[in-house]
């Protein structure tokens, strides 16, 4: 069974972060774990390093522009199609996302495998990155009822 980054960090996030938020294990036995379920070691480590840098933009400074319009870039648009685009967008003029937080969704979805990312796995990352993210707990919870109780359609 081919496991890439985004898999070892559903199942980290479902398994660690998302039940027992408060529960810090060490990395050796998380790496173990991992190991011992399945997933590659390359696989693992990267899936690390992807959190490692969430866990490191806690630090850097909200930034906030009203009036700007995001024009996404070539290699970001065969990442995520137009549905995945157009969502990000809908977060944001709707209020759930502010311009740093989608620019950190951006950035964790590019630094993922190379392969396009479709709308259920981005809604788990941006519920990742909320859930890594001070003050971002209103949107969290608005992302994390779209996902489980699964609506329809969205109204934009």
């Amino acid at each position: 069974m081919k496991e890439n980054v985004f898999d070892v960090l559903m199942y980290l996030f479902e398994n660690y972060f998302y039940e027992e938020a408060h529960i810090d294990p060490d990395r050796e036995a998380l790496e173990a774990e991992l190991s011992q379920a399945g997933f590659a070691r390359p696989e693992v480590s990267k899936a690390f390093d992807w959190l490692d840098a969430l866990s490191d933009s806690r630090h850097l400074p909200q930034v906030t522009a009203a009036t700007a319009s995001r024009v996404f870039t070539d290699s970001e648009c065969q990442r995520l199609d137009l549905e995945c685009r157009g969502f990000l967008v809908f977060l944001e003029q709707a209020g759930i996302l502010s311009g740093s937080s989608r620019e950190l969704i951006i950035d964790r979805v590019m630094a993922l495998d190379d392969e396009p990312i479709d709308l259920d796995a981005l809604k788990w990352v941006i519920l990742m990155v909320l859930f890594s993210q001070p003050d971002q707990e209103e949107a969290y919870v608005w992302m994390e009822s779209l996902i489980f109780e699964s609506p329809a359609q969205l109204l934009h």
